[in-house]
């Protein structure tokens, strides 16, 4: 082995970090060849194994396995979404085929499969503890379902399908972030920036200079600028030009139009779940969740879509009379809902996001994640400045417990750039097990806001520091994951589980206590004055309709698209779907199906957007939790959330950790409440 691929593999750095300023891109696709070649190596060793199968020379030996494309992996993965270029988006177009190839080769080994059936069929006999039986029905059905009993012509065709599935993923999301790097409006005139706010000026003004543009100012498709624009600019010209891009990235009829994707995508989804003996592909991906079926994830999305289709509209009659109180005689467009809300919040409640905005610098509001973890776990971060990363702007936390012990390594990557896809994401390069004498996790959280100029602090608006609150609750389940068995791991449980611990640790953020401690005036130093407070803690259900159609309008399209015999156009099949449901028109999904990342760039999401709410009935009933024993911060319901909710990883099948956690399962009822859209 070369040095430089020994240090693709071997992680030597400080921290047990790689070594990122000694690998350079051209090193991975020698790395991932090398490392794809040592898992095949392994898998067939334990599958023609001629010792009679136990569960430790076949599940324990798979868990055990692919140690070395595990850390490649991870490593082409977050260059690929975080900082790509031209030569890693060729690798990802290349390796995306072979991994995928890889992987249904040996899930449909049927040597291997048989030796983990003949453990299956004689589990009850095995004396497994719960984890390691959880471990092995996984293994089991992950089999099951991935074609390890359909005849050869079956397993070859499946086969096809993942390669070709994993390509298609790889390009539309490439085209996404092609067409969000390849857009700006450039702004120059005092008449371009009417209405515009000081922090909004600053970050589009770094962004030109990122982009070396003779314009002295920028709107990006950064959802940190595109948002705060279409909320304050006064030129609706320049609001619908920029969200007429913002909507139609991956549909340009070009080289990156994701049209043809999406169809491609659909068939061979649909295909595959028929091949698999499923109705549909929505039945295949929800078979193993706890929602089970197509029917009870539409159940629930209906009883909040009814409700917020009355809200939405209410709200777009109050923005249609502050239309026609300023003497303009235009309907409510899709470019006009952000900016009118604004306005109709000022008049409400007396303050504007411009007004709160000073308050939530981000390094405070990174502090306070830290602080409530620390309040509910007994975790403390120690930011290692010392440490090299892939990016400059990466900063490194050593995450410790109680007891002065290293729980974990945590990177936070906060700022956009034109390498970066767009969104929030936590991932990993390395997560926690207990085999082999253990190993530590290093876990990452990826965001895009916008980057302030230089010794100036970067200010957030409310949803901005939700998504730090959301992205280190995720980030928390990786690093206190505490189980045996690699596969059930931090974040690997059911899709429609996974959000719990996100979500639920939003709730911290709005909490006096934090807010009043950490929302702090960039300027001033003054804390947040308890009058703004209040407002903001009432205006929290504000423009609620609006929020949650443009949600649940994304989760039952795609609900619909995985549930359709066929759908032919996927424009107009979307059209289709929203027009059925009363889509008001003044308002967009959240992600329209040429860029909706979560559902088409990979299998993440697809047929599981719902999973956000499934998990918000959940995350509203564990709040209530603490707010029932009087202190959001109580010592008992803190321990019980850690041991079962984010410590227990995949080991515990859902709905048992949340019983063992809160004694009961929830119903809608608090979510709903906790929208402002209960009865």
């Amino acid at each position: 082995m070369s040095d430089l691929n020994n240090h693709v593999f071997q992680w030597d750095g400080p921290a047990g970090l790689p070594q990122f300023h000694r690998i350079k891109d051209d090193d991975f696709e020698h790395a991932l060849a090398e490392a794809l070649k040592r898992h095949e190596a392994e898998i067939a060793q334990i599958a023609d194994n001629p010792e009679p199968p136990n569960y430790k020379n076949t599940i324990i030996a798979m868990e055990k396995s692919g140690d070395d494309l595990e850390r490649v992996s991870a490593l082409v993965w977050n260059r690929a979404g975080a900082h790509s270029n031209e030569t890693i988006e060729a690798l990802e177009r290349k390796f995306s085929p072979l991994l995928a190839r890889h992987f249904s080769a040996i899930a449909m080994n049927a040597r291997l499969f048989a030796r983990v059936d003949a453990l299956w069929k004689q589990h009850k006999n095995l004396d497994l503890n719960p984890e390691a039986l959880r471990v092995l029905e996984r293994h089991w059905k992950s089999f099951v379902r991935s074609g390890a009993r359909l005849d050869e012509t079956g397993k070859k065709r499946l086969a096809e399908i993942n390669e070709e599935l994993a390509g298609l993923g790889t390009s539309f999301s490439q085209n996404v972030l092609a067409d969000e790097k390849s857009w700006y409006l450039g702004l120059s005139t005092k008449e371009d920036l009417a209405g515009l706010p000081d922090f909004l000026r600053d970050a589009m003004a770094s962004a030109a200079r990122e982009r070396d543009l003779t314009d002295p100012y920028a709107v990006t498709l950064s959802r940190s600028i595109i948002e705060p624009f279409l909320t304050f600019s006064e030129r609706r010209d320049l609001r619908e030009y920029a969200f007429s891009a913002w909507a139609s990235r991956g549909e340009n009829d070009g080289d990156t139009d994701n049209l043809a994707n999406v169809a491609d995508i659909l068939a061979l989804r649909n295909e595959k779940a028929r091949l698999l003996g499923y109705a549909s592909f929505a039945d295949l991906k929800l078979d193993d969740t706890m929602a089970k079926t197509p029917e009870a994830v539409n159940a629930l999305l209906m009883k909040v879509w009814d409700r917020a289709l009355l809200r939405a509209r209410k709200e777009e009659d109050e923005i249609a009379s502050l239309i026609a109180e300023e003497g303009r005689n235009h309907s409510v467009a899709p470019w006009d809902w952000r900016h009118y809300s604004e306005k109709l919040r000022v008049r409400k409640f007396d303050f504007s996001e411009a007004e709160l905005k000073p308050y939530l610098q981000l390094d405070n509001i990174v502090e306070a994640c830290f602080a409530v973890a620390d309040r509910l776990f007994d975790l403390e971060a120690f930011e290692r400045t010392d440490l090299e990363t892939y990016h400059p702007d990466v900063r490194v936390f050593e995450i410790h417990n109680k007891n002065k012990e290293l729980v974990g390594i945590f990177l936070a990557d906060y700022f956009a750039r034109p390498s970066k896809r767009s969104g929030a994401w936590m991932s990993s390069f390395q997560t926690q097990h207990g085999l082999n004498g253990g190993r530590t996790p290093i876990i990452y959280n990826v965001m895009n806001f916008a980057k302030p100029p230089a010794g100036k602090p970067a200010l957030l608006s409310l949803d901005d520091a939700n998504t730090v609150f959301h992205e280190f609750g995720h980030a928390l389940h990786g690093l206190l994951s505490d189980v045996e068995h690699p596969s059930v791991s931090g974040t690997s449980v059911s899709r429609d589980f996974v959000e719990l611990p996100s979500q639920l640790y939003e709730h911290w953020l709005t909490v006096p206590s934090v807010l009043s401690r950490y929302a702090v005036h960039h300027e001033t130093g003054e804390p947040i004055p308890r009058e703004l407070l209040d407002k903001v803690l009432a205006a929290r259900n504000f423009n609620g309709g609006f929020a949650a159609i443009e949600y649940t309008a994304s989760a039952l399209v795609d609900m619909a698209f995985h549930t359709a015999e066929e759908v032919g156009d996927p424009l107009a099949f979307e059209a289709k779907v929203l027009a059925d449901l009363g889509m008001p028109g003044a308002i967009v999904m959240r992600h329209r199906t040429p860029h909706f990342m979560h559902v088409f760039s990979g299998d993440g999401y697809s047929a599981g957007y719902y999973s956000y709410m499934w998990s918000e009935v959940l995350d509203a009933d564990a709040f209530n939790a603490f707010e029932e024993t009087g202190d959001v911060f109580h010592d008992e319901t803190a321990e019980r959330l850690h041991q079962h909710i984010y410590s227990a990883g995949g080991s515990v099948d859902p709905e048992d950790t949340y019983l063992a956690f809160r004694g009961k399962m929830p119903d809608a009822t608090a979510m709903l409440k906790k929208k402002g859209l209960a009865a």
